[in-house]
């Protein structure tokens, strides 16, 4: 039981009401009071029936973990409190289990948090669905798509910091297990207006600010772009900044999502030239030039950015230029050209870069959708995720807010037809009767907008396309002559009366009074917006671009496929794409999250009740909870109802055998509750009015008590008796021991007493044998001595006349000369050898002769290395010299040095002398040659290797040509300051010149070469011969050198090689070369 209960959450030991339909009483105050209760006990997620409402907190909070979606992993939307994770649970459950397309449609204003309700929702599906390394693949690049479309899609605004500047639909592909496949986006009107001018406080697109903040100073300089922001003209500074954003991190992840994704490099390189392009098309400016007609042409003042934008895209810079000053009118077969004044430039300048980037956009989803759709042709189900601008209302509304509201309008109609729809279709399915309530349906302000004749987006296309002059003053007079009488219209220039006055209208704008409130539009650019007009000689010029991402963008550009209609405007592209969203969105069971934002500051714990309010309305909130309750304000399957309510009845406590409907009917008779307040559906128990549910519970918790009470009693006795029999065994197991144990202590006692006796006795009869056999050995011992000195006196009285007084020191030093001698003749037939390697050394036969012996053994090994040394010629000496040298430098320093040591010490690899080829080179050199050997020199700049010829002489190093003799370099022995070199395996030495010297003029020497020991030990002696100071020897894996200018480290690594065992040299960049050592 205590299982069941733990899964029963939603109404045990909630804060305030989880679900609104159960609210009592249900009014305005009431619903926003519920909201900051759980707002305040960041209770986040309030349900309408179905439906979620989602509280932007403004913060993280730990209810997001793999615990939190293990938790709801396939359990009832009612079990657990009120959470994203349930609804998302059971929209994939119920595509999974009964094959129903699924679609989760996201609102709600600007900064409601709509972005990362779609990504809670995505993760969550991601990380309950199957798993297995294709599976995981295709979730990875679902989640990974969003970070790159926010980069390029999102932007901070006054609102929110992370908002949407475009609608985003995607479709998540399942097979019949329930493992994604894939998926298709669509996206919706990108705000591109935003990429030339950002309102005050808000932001350009975040990856302007990314890459300049994250990418390396090589990759900026290959977009020839600097990292300071107030350098372009496109990016307003007085919101860089956003406080708790890294941007240069946000970069990484952006450019690891789209590896993941599938981007190639270069075309991940190519996108990001565009973006750079675009950045830099705002710092070009324009100058008047007056022609002999005397109209004025437009010139660019300075051409440098121009020149770079070119090297970019690979355009000629005179075709962008000409288009930048000229424009190309096609009618028929007549081709008209005009100049452009300035005003016109800077239109097209912006025109421009903005069509570039909205179709950069537009490609990027494109490049998604084919790395991310499913690769088979099975049947697929699909899970719809709709996260679409918000509703906006700003002080100044401009053509974007009037379409992306017109979106919201269309998608309040759809979340109110199928709310009711829903609503209706489960009470026929259950068998309810159901009475029609009514509603405020706002098709009548989605017909202002896209009626086909007299809709406002109609007049706006038709005021596009008419000949003669059009501005946004006539269409604003268009629409007071057609709309002036609609109730959801206002105009101070309309025909009614009652607008006429009002100050807080200005002339050139209009109001639609919206169902989430009213909104003034300004008309100014509604016109030039909806034609969206790019002149022909910039797509044309674009076309030409060597850059293949920018050609492709611009296939209009085609002189081959030149299309003199017109193309179709803005509004009526967005019309279609919104019409077929509506029909895809009905073609799916749709579940329903509702944002809402506490307050416009994004601050954490402050709910703004007037705020919530107006949401609230205009979302139809309380509308919803109405028509939830208008028929039955609660609805739960029999056998939950029945496991959670069945204690209450003796007939079905503890166990129901029979059906759960029966228990059900069975229980609420029991309980004599009225039949108008319930009635039995199918498969379903409806309860009308919250109150009997609240009853209910009452009941149960007032049962669940009695009950804990009973189990509480028996679980007491059962624990004393549990412990008196307990008691009882081990007062029985206690005793027994300890009887054991009495009589093993008794047995231990006697058998002690009785082996301490018998050793008692068995040692007095030792000690008796003992002192007999001791008095036996000391008779034994007596009569011999007493025997030794009679016989001794004996013959002592016999000899005395033939022995004097000293005959005892000269018996000794006798005896002692004959060991002498005896331990030399032994020694001469045992030497070891004259090898003064030979370790060999006879032992001693005497302990007193332990310091001769040794002392012997010294002189020995001093004379015959003596005699080893004096067979030496000079030559050799000098060779043994330099072997010593090397062997206190490099000995457990160097790891090439044991191989060195086997090796003689040549000098003169390369017969000078004798070879004809070197015949110049020995007569550039008057000194004698100390070393004359091929080397391998590193080039400064990319690491490669040349030969040379290095000579080492008494005074100077030099560099010669291997080919021609001609030296190369000469470098005086005192302007050597070091020698560096690795602790490995290799033959790679740096050779550092004195700073300031005229042979450090291009740097220092970095070499390789097969003798490096032999010649690091010699340059080191004839240094210390020469300037009387040693030089500096230096052993590490990484030191620096001296390029020109520059301080380059050079580092040493391992690494497999392609050469076989060579090691190779590789200049990373300005500061690093690196060597792989196999």
């Amino acid at each position: 039981m205590a299982k069941m209960e733990a899964k029963t959450s939603l109404l045990d030991n909630m804060i305030g009401v989880g679900d609104m339909v159960l609210l009592e009483p249900l009014n305005e105050d009431s619903f926003i009071n519920n909201l900051k209760k759980r707002f305040d006990h960041n209770e986040v997620y309030t349900y309408i029936g179905s439906v979620v409402i989602s509280i932007n907190p403004y913060r993280p909070l730990p209810i997001y973990s793999p615990e939190k979606v293990e938790e709801y992993r396939n359990r009832n939307f009612y079990e657990l409190s009120p959470h994203i994770f349930a609804l998302s649970d059971e929209a994939y459950r119920s595509l999974r289990d009964q094959d129903k397309d699924q679609c989760i449609l996201i609102t709600g204003e600007s900064g409601a948090g709509k972005t990362e309700a779609s990504k809670l929702v995505m993760s969550y599906v991601a990380a309950v669905c199957g798993k297995g390394a294709e599976v995981n693949q295709v979730k990875e690049q679902l989640l990974q798509s969003n970070p790159v479309l926010e980069a390029f899609g999102n932007a901070k605004t006054v609102r929110n910091d992370n908002s949407s500047r475009f609608g985003k639909y995607m479709d998540i592909e399942f097979d019949f297990k329930g493992d994604p496949l894939g998926g298709v986006i669509s996206n919706y009107l990108l705000e591109k207006s935003r990429v030339v001018k950002q309102p005050r406080g808000e932001r350009n697109f975040h990856i302007f600010y990314q890459i300049l903040s994250g990418a390396s100073e090589d990759f900026l300089c290959k977009l020839k772009l600097e990292r300071d922001f107030s350098r372009y003209n496109y990016l307003g500074l007085d919101s860089a900044r956003v406080n708790g954003v890294d941007d240069a991190a946000n970069f990484r992840t952006v450019r690891n999502a789209m590896q993941i994704v599938g981007f190639m490099d270069h075309e991940t390189q190519s996108v990001f030239e565009v973006v750079a392009a675009v950045l830099k098309l705002g710092n070009i400016e324009f100058k008047p030039e007056s022609r002999v007609n005397g109209l004025d042409e437009s010139k660019i003042k300075d051409k440098n950015e121009l020149k770079e934008i070119c090297e970019l895209t690979g355009i000629d810079q005179s075709v962008l230029e000409r288009a930048f000053s000229f424009r190309t009118v096609e009618a028929k077969q007549e081709k008209v050209s005009t100049t452009l004044n300035v005003a016109q430039a800077y239109y097209a300048r912006d025109a421009l870069a903005k069509n570039l980037y909205s179709r950069l956009f537009s490609w990027l989803v494109t490049r998604i959708n084919e790395s991310i759709k499913a690769q088979t042709k099975v049947r697929k189900k699909v899970m719809g995720v709709l996260d679409i601008y918000g509703f906006e209302i700003f002080e100044d509304n401009s053509f974007e807010q009037f379409i992306i509201n017109y979106c919201n309008e269309k998608l309040q109609q759809i979340f109110i037809e199928l709310t009711l729809k829903e609503e209706q279709e489960e009470y026929i399915r259950e068998g309810i009767e159901w009475t029609h309530i009514e509603y405020f349906n706002n098709a009548i302000i989605c017909d202002l907008i896209e009626n086909n004749q007299t809709g406002i987006l109609a007049m706006l296309d038709e005021e596009c396309l008419r000949p003669g002059t059009v501005t946004d003053e006539t269409f604003l007079e268009k629409l007071n002559q057609v709309c002036a009488t609609h109730q959801h219209f206002e105009s101070r220039m309309s025909k009614c009366l009652r607008f006429l006055n009002d100050t807080s209208l200005p002339h050139s704008c209009f109001r639609i009074q919206h169902y989430a409130g009213k909104v003034m539009y300004q008309v100014e650019g509604f016109v030039d917006k909806n034609n969206d007009l790019l002149y022909r000689d910039l797509s044309q010029a674009m076309w030409k671009a060597s850059h293949s991402l920018i050609k492709a963008l611009f296939p209009e550009g085609n002189p081959a496929k030149i299309n003199l209609k017109r193309p179709p405007t803005a509004g009526s592209q967005f019309k279609a794409s919104v019409t077929t969203l509506m029909k895809n969105l009905q073609t799916k069971n749709p579940n329903y999250i509702r944002c809402i934002k506490p307050n416009d500051k994004k601050a954490a714990h402050v709910f703004n009740d007037a705020l919530v309010c107006h949401q609230i309305r205009y979302l139809g909130l309380l509308e919803n909870v109405r028509v939830r309750r208008a028929g039955y304000a609660f609805r739960q399957a029999y056998e939950p109802c029945l496991e959670r309510y069945k204690m209450l009845c003796k007939q079905t406590w503890p166990h129901w055998r029979g059906p759960a409907r029966a228990g059900v009917e069975v229980l609420f008779n029991e309980l004599e509750i009225p039949e108008e307040e319930f009635s039995f559906g199918r498969s379903k128990i409806f309860i009308r009015n919250p109150r009997t549910l609240f009853k209910l519970e009452d009941l149960r918790k007032q049962r669940l008590e009695d009950l804990a009470t009973l189990i509480e009693k028996i679980y007491r006795g059962w624990k004393c008796r549990t412990r008196f029999l307990l008691m009882k065994k081990s007062q029985i197991v206690i005793a027994s021991w300890y009887r054991r144990y009495a009589q093993q202590k008794k047995y231990q006692k006697i058998k002690s007493s009785a082996i301490i006796v018998q050793s008692y006795i068995r040692g007095w009869k030792a000690r008796k044998l003992l002192r007999e056999l001791k008095h036996q050995k000391r008779c034994n011992e007596a009569a011999t001595t007493i025997a030794a000195y009679w016989r001794g006196t004996q013959v002592r009285r016999e000899y005395r006349k033939f022995f004097r007084a000293n005959a005892g020191r000269k018996i000794y030093e006798f005896t002692l000369q004959r060991i002498m001698q005896k331990y030399f003749l032994e020694m001469k037939n045992k030497m070891p050898s004259l090898s003064p390697i030979d370790k060999n050394w006879p032992a001693r036969p005497y302990l007193f002769l332990d310091s001769t012996h040794k002392e012997l053994k010294r002189i020995f090994h001093l004379w015959r290395c003596k005699k080893y040394r004096d067979q030496f010629t000079d030559q050799q000496k000098l060779i043994y010299e330099e072997k010593l040298e090397a062997s206190e430098l490099f000995k457990d320093k160097k790891a090439l040095y044991p191989a060195s040591v086997g090796q003689p010490f040549q000098g003169a690899y390369l017969e000078i002398s004798k070879n004809p080829k070197y015949k110049k080179l020995k007569d550039a050199v008057d000194e004698k040659i100390i070393i004359a050997e091929v080397v391998n020199k590193i080039n400064r700049a990319n690491g490669k290797a040349t030969s040379r010829i290095f000579l080492l002489t008494k005074n100077n190093v030099l560099l010669a040509d291997q080919k021609s003799g001609n030296i190369k370099s000469e470098v005086p022995l005192g302007d050597v300051t070091k020698v560096s070199m690795s602790s490995q395996n290799d033959g790679f030495f740096a050779v550092h010149l004195k700073e300031g010297s005229g042979a450090a003029g291009k740097g220092d020497f970095l070499f390789s070469s097969d003798h490096l020991i032999e010649m690091a030990t010699k340059l080191y002696r004839t240094t210390l011969s020469q300037t009387k100071q040693k030089l500096n020897i230096e052993i590490s894996d990484e030191f620096l050198v001296q390029f020109r200018q520059d301080k380059v480290c050079v580092k040493f690594i391992q690494g497999s090689q392609k050469n076989g065992n060579i090691p190779t040299c590789k200049r990373k960049n300005n500061r690093l070369l690196e060597v792989a050592v196999p």
